[in-house]
């Protein structure tokens, strides 16, 4: 092998290795900048799980709210619930909630605030066969009631989200100014409350506190990401040396 044959071949493996250098870095970056972010999110939503109820906002200041100084605080007020107009909206069940094991329904309640205003309330879960009023009657509780719930966000639907079920009062995502406006009921909160108590005679639909349990598997990714990176690196080091050698021991 001639030295020029060597060096072209060395040329050539060094900018592949280069490359898959930089992208399995960049990977490794990626999963840290993901692990900083997922360890600060479980820290904000520990904090505020673990916080007093704080009274719900007037509906004056609903919008200036944002989810990023407002979701997961908890919060207590006393409505009147409209059990008439709630809604199913379908799930697989909850990563906050290990009890509400799929697949299943939430049960989307509107509730009349003293003032008349309204905030749709996510009032806990049902099995799949219980989703019908008929067989809970009593869990509609009637009269003025003391809801203790965290504030949350609409969701957004996912690519493969089915569209609302009207006709069959069916939702596949929890936003509640879309069942507000379907069922004609005006203007709501934009956000909605999902109940942590009290738990309704016959125990469903079933509220609970909500736990943090996100999965933060970021860590083991840095190290996979930047362990391939020093890896390619290494092959290409040996590689280049038994190059450099073949080129040395040939005529």
């Amino acid at each position: 092998m001639t030295a020029a044959t060597a060096a072209r071949r060395l040329v050539v493996a060094g900018v592949a290795s280069l490359l898959g250098i930089a992208i399995l870095s960049a990977l490794g970056t990626w999963q840290l900048h993901r692990k900083a972010w997922k360890e600060g999110l479980i820290a904000t939503l520990e904090r505020r799980f673990a916080a007093a109820p704080m009274p719900l906002p007037r509906p004056e200041a609903w919008a200036a709210l944002t989810s990023a100084d407002m979701e997961f605080r908890r919060v207590r007020f006393t409505a009147e619930f409209l059990h008439d107009q709630e809604a199913l909206v379908y799930t697989a069940g909850s990563v906050l909630r290990s009890d509400a094991t799929g697949p299943g329904y939430w049960v989307f309640t509107p509730a009349r605030l003293n003032d008349h205003a309204l905030v749709m309330v996510d009032r806990g879960f049902v099995p799949e066969g219980r989703q019908d009023p008929a067989r809970r009657p009593n869990g509609r509780v009637t009269g003025p009631v003391e809801v203790v719930g965290v504030l949350r966000w609409p969701e957004r639907p996912g690519w493969f989200s089915p569209s609302p079920n009207v006709a069959r009062n069916l939702w596949f995502v929890r936003d509640p100014v879309a069942i507000a406006a379907a069922k004609d009921l005006g203007a709501v909160a934009p956000f909605y409350v999902e109940q942590e108590s009290p738990l309704p005679p016959g125990g469903l639909p079933s509220p609970a506190k909500l736990k943090v349990n996100l999965p933060n598997n970021h860590a083991q990714y840095v190290i996979t990401w930047f362990g391939l990176a020093a890896a390619l690196a290494a092959v290409y080091t040996a590689y280049a040396i038994a190059q450099w050698r073949a080129s040395a021991a040939s005529p």
